[in-house]
């Protein structure tokens, strides 16, 4: 049967590491685990009290498509809290995980055959989303000196939109205040339509980050459960839109989704309350960050830009090798650490950069980090 040509978007490579690395687990080997996104920790306690005691009273079918109204409310509040920003919860979508928010999102800002700017390094499923629409993507490659992040004056004159990540993956780092606005004063100024990534938001470790409707309210900002409330695999997630793009994002939403998942959104309600047990969490990441900075360069990973938030490390090896994915194969072979080839991020410049997760517990990091520098001193 025939194919189309805008299915074939490129693979999730670090999911191929994580292939290898449970086959290695399978086989029988200790295998450190560098290479995942995610948190280590489940679902806060609360959010999990909070869906049994639903299971048991109610059949949770399906929602408004919008989501339900106390768990948009939650959300208008947490920006109330975190950034002190009074937000209609009439603006907020509840949506299948970030990635059902980026192709809400996509859907309503761009045509087919737009084309729309995104920094590299940066997550890669933005660009394969966009193909798969039938949607260009248009890298900028940033560099060290803006701390792997965009400046408007990159942005390429032919492009309908510009997608911004802060905290980003897979280098961590922020935009500030100032050099978001000028992003989406450039936006504006072009009638670009600006997406702003805030996934990460609520992992930082000095400075908080920045939302963009600190800003203005011409912007999608998409954020989730997944990272900051450790729920990855409930597949729950938000974003905020402007006010007259509302009824455009439901009729999408209850035609592609119905509504997200019912017994997520119930968790995702009760997580909103669990402060405590949250930032516990985010004290071990600081903890990891710390320790990561210390211990990578002394094993001969120094060259980084130091992550404001987010629990990655992205390290240039171009002294070391001129192909990640091969050097990433020798460390899970010789090291047992699964870490990540730049390649995902950065097609262009990625096979001289690893990126290192350091969302596991302490322990296991301190274990991966004492096997990286045994490797790195016999190679």
């Amino acid at each position: 049967m025939r194919r189309s040509s805008r299915g074939q978007v490129d693979p999730f490579i670090v999911m191929d590491v994580m292939e290898a690395a449970r086959a290695a687990e399978a086989a029988g080997r200790r295998i450190i685990h560098m290479e995942v996104g995610q948190p280590s920790t489940p679902a806060p306690a609360r959010a999990r009290q909070a869906l049994a005691a639903a299971l048991e009273r109610e059949s949770l079918g399906y929602t408004v498509a919008l989501g339900l109204p106390e768990l948009r409310r939650g959300i208008a509040s947490l920006y109330a809290r975190w950034y002190g920003v009074d937000l209609d919860p009439e603006r907020v979508v509840v949506t299948p995980g970030s990635s059902g928010a980026f192709l809400l999102a996509f859907s309503a800002l761009f045509d087919a055959g737009d084309r729309v700017a995104l920094g590299a390094p940066g997550y890669p499923s933005y660009r394969q989303i966009l193909r798969a629409m039938s949607v260009t993507p248009v890298d900028i490659l940033t560099r060290p000196e803006t701390r792997y992040q965009p400046v408007p004056a990159e942005i390429p004159a032919d492009v309908q939109g510009l997608i911004v990540a802060s905290p980003g993956n897979p280098s961590g780092t922020m935009l500030g205040k100032p050099e978001l606005a000028a992003l989406m004063q450039e936006a504006a100024a072009r009638g670009l339509g600006f997406v702003s990534d805030e996934i990460y938001h609520g992992l930082h470790y000095e400075a908080r980050a920045t939302s963009a409707l600190e800003i203005g309210d011409e912007a999608y900002v998409i954020n989730s459960f997944s990272k900051y409330f450790s729920m990855t695999g409930w597949r729950v997630g938000w974003m905020v839109v402007p006010e007259d793009h509302i009824r455009t994002v439901e009729r999408l939403a209850q035609n592609m989704f119905i509504c997200p998942p019912h017994a997520s959104q119930v968790a995702a309600c009760a997580a909103l309350e669990a402060i405590d047990e949250l930032e516990a969490n985010r004290a071990v990441y600081a903890k990891n960050r710390a320790l990561m900075l210390e211990a990578l360069p002394k094993a001969g990973f120094g060259k980084i830009a130091p992550p404001d938030g987010a629990f990655y490390i992205y390290a240039d090896v171009s002294d070391l090798t001129q192909d990640s994915r091969a050097f990433c194969a020798e460390i899970l072979e010789k090291a047992g650490v699964a870490v990540t080839p730049g390649l995902d991020f950065d097609p262009v410049r990625g096979h001289t950069t690893l990126r290192f997760s350091y969302a596991r517990a302490t322990a296991e990091l301190e274990e991966g980090l004492a096997a990286l520098a045994a490797f790195m001193a016999a190679r």
